[in-house]
């Protein structure tokens, strides 16, 4: 994977700002590295692809109905048991949450993230609660100069609430980098911000949109290698 045609201004920015869980953390292994054994415990045997597809497509039909990402997250689990007629235990809809903590950066982000903080600003927009981030930020190995959560504005992306809250803190001009075309890139090139898409050419737990971000890349360290 190549940059696209636009090229980027490295000079041009003065933050950039990530979405976090599909961008920074590997959100795809840690969703699937908890259903799949809990799914197994119940016998019930479906395909990785199939999972991520309907949580991208439960997610954010969850996310609308409002309330905290931890509770987001087990109503989710829960519309699995409905959907594969099984009903998870209270022990599991709680331990779903906390798995973030398990939750990996993709292999390479670590490093791309520290080369860019020498460089720039570097701020997080994410559809998560303040203390779900926190089990994450000790994963990523680097200062971040603004933290906004969902918890925060009150909203989820898409919604361009969380996007206008972290325009208001973060200094411009702003380079956003997110994985997911349908949360990210859309709103985020809706307000005329420059974007990034990282593309892994991977499934996705999010859904899908067609929009054309400023730049393409396959991973952090590319885009790293980019800017720096």
């Amino acid at each position: 994977m190549t940059e696209q045609k636009t090229s980027l201004q490295p000079q041009k920015y003065r933050t950039l700002s990530f979405d976090c869980y599909g961008t920074l953390i590997d959100w795809e292994n840690g969703i699937l590295g908890f259903l799949q054994p809990l799914l197994d415990s119940y016998d019930v045997h479906v395909i990785d692809e199939w999972i991520l597809e309907f949580f991208s497509e439960r997610e954010p039909e969850e996310q609308a109905k409002g309330g905290r990402y931890r509770d987001v997250l087990a109503r989710v689990l829960s519309s699995f048991g409905t959907r594969l007629a099984f009903i998870p235990a209270t022990d599991a809809l709680d331990s779903f949450t906390s798995s973030i903590e398990y939750w990996q950066p993709y292999e390479g982000t670590v490093d791309a993230l520290q080369r860019l903080g020498k460089k720039y600003d570097l701020a997080v927009i994410s559809n998560v609660d303040d203390d779900l981030f926190e089990l994450s930020r000790k994963n990523l190995g680097v200062r971040f100069d603004h933290v906004i959560t969902a918890e925060q504005v009150g909203a989820y992306k898409p919604a361009r609430k969380m996007f206008d809250a972290a325009l208001r803190v973060l200094d411009g001009p702003v380079l956003h980098v997110a994985q997911s075309r349908y949360h990210d890139i859309q709103p985020a090139t809706a307000l005329q911000l420059d974007t990034v898409w990282i593309n892994r050419s991977m499934p996705s737990a999010a859904r899908d949109v067609d929009v054309n971000p400023t730049a393409t890349f396959a991973d952090l360290r590319s885009l790293a290698d980019a800017l720096c």
